[in-house]
């Protein structure tokens, strides 16, 4: 009988869905980090500032905070009470986060590997990703899509009031690894 070990590290894919080009990115983190760490984890890689309300949807079942579960809604299971290896146990499994219910930022994560657990990695390492992401607040992915419209094109009608909006330019392009870590660094420091 194989004993499946009780931590290991998975490499996890968040994709935002829709966004075309793919706005993603890949994460290192270990299997045994709580749901409102990941939680966490996801608004400080994709860049999100966590102002809006969230939830994991796996299998049917429904986990986010439990502040914010208002009717106490036993069909919101309270994230902190559960593990990312609890909802995704095998490779090619996947999840789905909703960030910020009136945009409806919708994520696909995806356990791409599991590895084998090492005690000097970190709780969370961003390796790889593509585009910035949206910004807070723009309405979600459609809106999105014509707001890159509006700042990429100087005779469009909604030009400037885009990029006044906005506060000056927007590079959809732009990821900084580095700047990504740190950020991950920070924050899940103040959730242990």
């Amino acid at each position: 009988m194989t004993v499946k070990p009780l931590r290991s590290v998975y490499q996890v894919k968040i994709l935002l869905m829709d966004s075309k080009p793919p706005v993603w990115r890949r994460l290192l983190i270990r299997s045994d980090i709580r749901l409102n760490v990941f939680h966490t984890a996801i608004q400080s890689s994709m860049g999100w500032e966590d102002c809006h309300l969230h939830q994991f949807r796996k299998d049917g079942m429904v986990f986010g905070a439990e502040e914010d579960n208002e009717f106490k809604d036993d069909f919101v299971k309270n994230e902190t009470q559960y593990k990312l290896s609890d909802l995704l146990k095998k490779e090619k499994e996947s999840l789905h986060y909703e960030y910020d219910f009136g945009d409806s930022w919708m994520h696909k994560i995806t356990l791409e590997k599991i590895l084998p657990f090492d005690s000097s990695t970190q709780l969370v390492q961003c390796i790889k990703g593509k585009r910035a992401c949206p910004p807070e607040d723009c309405g979600g992915i459609w809106r999105y899509e014509f707001l890159l419209e509006a700042i990429s094109d100087p005779s469009h009608e909604e030009h400037e009031e885009m990029l006044s909006w906005l506060g000056g330019e927007f590079d959809p392009e732009y990821l900084d690894l580095n700047a990504i870590n740190h950020l991950l660094s920070e924050s899940i420091q103040q959730e242990k």
